[in-house]
């Protein structure tokens, strides 16, 4: 009685679209989890995020689960994530990436879950990865492990936004070594992010993963713009 009184007061509100929730709803409504624009890029090994990295780095599959586009509900999302500090946002929704992933063949031959890193500097600032809570909510739904710290980012490096491809990749290149070798050696490690636009920071992770021996990168974010016609 106590739990409903105070819902009156202060309602529990979908962080999509706003409206109060369900008592069985948590974060997002189901409305929208069901109308969030999914992109089943995991089913296709031919896809715009596979094609990111061609020629690039050596990467075993590549895919987003969500279209990003600016004013619609996954960057409210997104951006309440990656700023606000709601970070039952990134578990949600990486739960729902995880049964989806379920479904891709090449997601059973997957070892461990590793999200991208920020730089210490950065995570203090901001309290928390953003991607940590994405690998997380994946792996409760998959029963997949996910391992932090793996990947280190040596340097603070300025945010990619308003920067074209070469810039961007010039700002992360060589930023980030693995921490401990001999763990993820003949493994096959998912890097995690939250959104991929030139995919130039997962470059740079792959490449320092695929310098110790046997391993294998598949890549998943959250969330991709729309491709261009």
């Amino acid at each position: 009685m106590l739990s409903d009184f105070i819902s009156l007061i202060y309602p529990h509100l979908c962080l999509a679209c706003g409206k109060t929730l369900y008592k069985h709803e948590s974060s997002i409504c189901t409305v929208c989890c069901y109308e969030l624009p999914r992109t089943r890029y995991h089913l296709e090994n031919d896809n715009p995020i596979s094609r990111l990295f061609w020629g690039k780095v050596s990467i075993e599959n590549a895919t987003s689960f969500l279209l990003f586009r600016k004013g619609e509900r996954v960057q409210r999302l997104i951006h309440q994530l990656k700023y606000r500090g709601k970070t039952e946002i990134g578990e949600t929704l990486g739960s729902f990436f995880g049964q989806e992933l379920e479904q891709a063949s090449w997601f059973n031959r997957v070892d461990e879950i590793i999200p991208v890193p920020l730089h210490p500097s950065k995570k203090r600032k901001r309290g928390y990865n953003q991607s940590d809570f994405i690998a997380k909510g994946l792996a409760d739904q998959s029963g997949k492990p996910w391992v932090q710290n793996v990947l280190y980012r040596k340097s603070a490096n300025e945010t990619q936004t308003k920067k074209n491809l070469y810039q961007r990749w010039q700002n992360v290149h060589s930023i980030f070594e693995v921490q401990t070798p001999a763990t993820i050696r003949d493994k096959h490690l998912l890097l995690i992010d939250d959104v991929v636009t030139t995919g130039s920071t997962l470059e740079a992770c792959a490449h320092a993963i695929l310098q110790v021996p046997g391993t294998k990168v598949s890549i998943a974010t959250l969330a991709c713009p729309p491709t261009r016609a």
